[in-house]
């Protein structure tokens, strides 16, 4: 029998430790090694393990090499393909993660029928399952209306018969739920291990690859969010994407962290239902919230961007008198560094008193985003809140606040414009040089511009709204 021997390995980078280590010396990442057990090979010359698929080519000029056309296969979701540029790519490798319970098995059974309709009966689709059962998926599939003829379902974790059913049925495309359930028959350490995740990987990818299959690998996350396994499992794929983190809201954000073939700033929005997810194309109406009756103080719109898609987002703040010695500061869908730098702001320029309040800011619909320029709207939402004076609800806020309280210019104006007006906007306070930008250009707008230099000047125009309510 073969002799083991216990070694401990970063489930992060993948470095061996003969000893147990609170922090990896390799990559720094703490509590991270595990312990595995390895096979002891006698000395000389170590062999590695012999690969499974081939995925080679003679060396050519690269000038005289095949271009690859980059036609796309749709698949029929609206938020996937805008994520993806347009449809998948032939022999692209995709790994879809998230936490449990968000969506990521129902979301790849709803690609694979769009796929399947895509690429017709030339080529069927392989899904393949190492958590389920094929009763289990069968159920799945029959709730969400996936019909398909030419969907074909393996329920397999063993690599060696994966590899086998990609080169008997030869799809045109393969599903594997999930990554970390595969195993290599040839090398040491349990499903789901760093040297199992790599290696699985590397050998459906070389699958997919030479045989110009598109590839969806669905995998894990840890409890911090970042996606389990190798960092090279993140390298080795064309696209990476994740769901957001917080299962507990209505809304699925789908995000693109890397894209080899499309853009990677774009998001996809869905929301789960009794029929799977169902795609979100109104993003603004489903993040500002409906107001009857006379406007409350502390609320302001902005237009955020991610990637392409205009979205307008509505701020809301609270300015209470504090209990505490220390106020507190808390921002919910926004960076709470950002926002204290915002709230430093307000207090120097505008002479406005925060030290004994506690300030509370959040970003309605449960959406977490970075743009600058809802930096005038969470100012405005903060002085409406601590002057009590409502902001008008028809009123966009666009601008970045710089440290010394001057607005900035903002990117993709147009587009934000177009978006506020189509949401029902009347009018938009931005910096004044990007009017005068707009003029130049000879754009007008169908809707109401006012412009601003500071946060005084924007502080003023609430001012006037109390004079006018008064």
């Amino acid at each position: 029998m073969p002799r083991l021997r216990a070694v401990y390995r970063c489930q992060d980078c993948g470095h061996d430790s003969p000893k147990w280590a609170g922090q990896c010396p390799e990559c720094g990442a703490w509590n991270t090694l595990m312990e595995e057990a390895v096979e002891e090979r006698a000395a000389g010359p170590v062999r590695g393990t012999k690969p499974l698929t081939h995925f080679s080519s003679e060396v050519v000029k690269l000038s005289e090499a095949p271009g690859a056309d980059a036609a796309r296969v749709p698949t029929r979701i609206g938020e996937v393909d805008r994520l993806l540029g347009g449809g998948a790519v032939a022999g692209q490798v995709l790994l879809l993660a998230g936490p449990p319970g968000i969506g990521k098995s129902t979301l790849m059974l709803q690609v694979a029928q769009g796929l399947a309709e895509g690429l017709g009966s030339a080529k069927p689709v392989l899904y393949v399952s190492g958590e389920e059962s094929l009763a289990q998926v069968s159920g799945r599939a029959k709730r969400l209306g996936v019909r398909a003829g030419n969907i074909l379902a393996l329920a397999e974790t063993d690599l060696q018969k994966i590899l086998e059913a990609i080169e008997k049925h030869a799809p045109g495309a393969v599903f594997m739920d999930s990554i970390q359930t595969v195993f290599h028959p040839e090398l040491p350490g349990g499903p789901g291990s760093v040297g199992q995740v790599r290696e699985c990987a590397a050998e459906l990818l070389r699958a997919a690859k030479s045989r110009g299959a598109v590839l969806f690998l669905l995998g894990h996350i840890t409890k911090e969010g970042s996606v389990a396994g190798p960092k090279v499992l993140e390298h080795l794929v064309d696209t990476v994407l994740q769901f957001d983190t917080e299962a507990r809201q209505m809304l699925r954000v789908l995000r693109a962290q890397k894209n080899r073939f499309g853009p990677c700033s774009e998001i996809g929005l869905f929301e789960m239902r009794e029929r799977g997810l169902c795609e979100v194309p109104d993003a603004s109406a489903f993040f500002i919230e409906e107001h009857s009756g006379s406007p409350a103080a502390g609320r302001a719109v902005g237009v955020a961007m991610e990637g392409s898609r205009p979205i307008l987002a509505e701020v809301q703040a609270l300015v209470t008198p504090t209990r505490y010695p220390l106020p507190r500061r808390m921002a919910t869908g926004l960076d709470l560094n950002r926002v204290l730098v915002l709230l430093a702001s307000l207090e120097k320029h505008l002479q406005l008193r925060l030290e004994n309040r506690d300030v509370f800011v959040n970003l309605a619909g449960g959406l977490r985003l970075r743009d600058p320029a809802l930096d005038l709207a969470v100012c405005m939402a903060v002085v409406s809140s601590s002057r009590d004076i409502p902001l008008p609800a028809d009123e966009a806020y666009l601008g970045e606040v710089g440290l010394l309280g001057k607005l900035g210019r903002v990117s993709f104006l147009e587009a934000r414009l177009k978006e506020a007006e189509r949401a029902g906007m009347r009018s938009v306070l931005l910096v004044q040089g990007a009017i005068k930008d707009l003029s130049k250009a000879g754009v007008k707008p169908d809707i109401r511009l006012r412009g601003a230099d500071d946060l005084a000047a924007a502080a003023a125009f609430l001012r006037s709204t109390r004079d006018n309510e008064e």
